[in-house]
């Protein structure tokens, strides 16, 4: 007697590759600690505190939103502790911890449940909430004698109150220090800072920002896992240089290098952990390199032309909104329809 296999009929997609959203996440946690190590290595316990106090915010906004809404507790996905610590990575070290835990509520409550939770959000939850907060804040240098006896006096600031002026505690370590960022200094300043400096950290800005290479080498072990496509940091990274490129040809007096473009602010970590969010990127093969393309593109325009230094976060949530147009643009000819259409016009 043969036995017969039961034929199962499912949808596409056939093919599924053998890892679980908790897994891909996890991963993701794991690429980030690196960078939030550095984090805190640099500006000692205040940048501590914010990456607790928003991740903490985070997932008990979203632990909230599920208890109202009756759904099953979602905290054990991971996805959420991701927006916490990215969104503590984009704020400045010296950032007032009520703000930063307001942050944290936005970017899930606005950002993510609002939606519908994981995998419906159009919009990187962690920008969401950094830019609710977005404001000019007191830039704080790294590597200070007291960065892990006492927090930056700004960090403690009670909410709604100004926060405290950080000066006198710096003044207070070090003989001279530049505050200002290495896109401040060249916006308003024309100073420019060396790459060594970028790639290893050596300047001041946002907690998990400073270190082009560090976050590199991150992003870098997520696409060597499988876990992250190499596609669209490369685009992104290539956006902004052919963008970039022309302008520093033109008039290198006015206009930053190339290298420096790609390696200052927030645009190696955008490209690798911001841009790379799986809701929100195109599904087209064409779409992910437009996509890619124009953040980069974007961020440059923004940083030589905008009232502001920094771009990139404002760049994916435009190129984020975008999305479902460029992936409707560029939507790949179904097999055979061509063949169909010459058929139909001969008839």
């Amino acid at each position: 007697m043969i036995k017969q296999t039961p034929l199962t009929i499912r949808t596409s997609p056939h093919l599924k590759k053998g890892l679980t959203v908790p897994q891909i996440m996890r991963n993701v946690v794991y690429a980030l600690l690196p960078v939030c190590a550095w984090a805190v290595w640099q500006f000692g316990i205040s940048a501590l505190a914010m990456i607790i106090v928003t991740t903490l915010s985070c997932m008990a906004t979203e632990q909230l939103f599920t208890a109202i809404s009756g759904k099953k507790s979602t905290l054990s996905d991971y996805s959420v502790v991701i927006t916490g610590i990215l969104l503590a990575l984009t704020l400045p070290p010296g950032f007032p911890l009520w703000m930063a835990a307001v942050a944290g509520f936005v970017a899930v409550a606005l950002g993510k449940m609002l939606f519908g939770g994981l995998g419906q959000n159009p919009f990187n939850p962690a920008l969401v909430g950094r830019a609710f907060v977005q404001s000019i804040t007191t830039w704080t240098p790294g590597f200070l004698p007291e960065r892990f006896a006492s927090f930056i006096p700004s960090s403690l600031a009670l909410p709604f109150m100004s926060p405290a002026d950080s000066s006198d505690w710096i003044a207070g370590q070090v003989d001279a220090y530049s505050s200002a960022t290495p896109l401040s200094l060249f916006k308003f300043e024309q100073v420019t800072t060396s790459t060594q400096d970028l790639l290893l950290g050596m300047v001041s800005g946002s907690a998990g920002e400073t270190s082009a290479l560090l976050v590199l080498l991150c992003g870098g072990f997520l696409i060597a896992r499988g876990i992250m496509s190499w596609k669209i940091p490369c685009a992104v990274i290539l956006g902004a240089l052919l963008t970039a490129t022309p302008f520093w040809l033109m008039n290198a007096d006015v206009y930053p290098t190339p290298l420096f473009v790609i390696f200052s602010g927030g645009l190696m970590l955008a490209a690798m952990f911001m841009a790379t969010d799986m809701v929100g990127t195109p599904l087209t093969p064409a779409g992910i390199w437009i996509y890619g393309l124009f953040i980069g593109f974007l961020t440059v325009i923004i940083r030589l032309f905008g009232g502001l230094p920094e771009g990139a976060m404002y760049a994916v949530l435009v190129a984020n909104a975008l999305a479902p147009l460029i992936d409707s643009v560029t939507q790949p000819r179904a097999f055979g329809t061509r063949l169909k259409q010459q058929s139909g016009e001969e008839a």
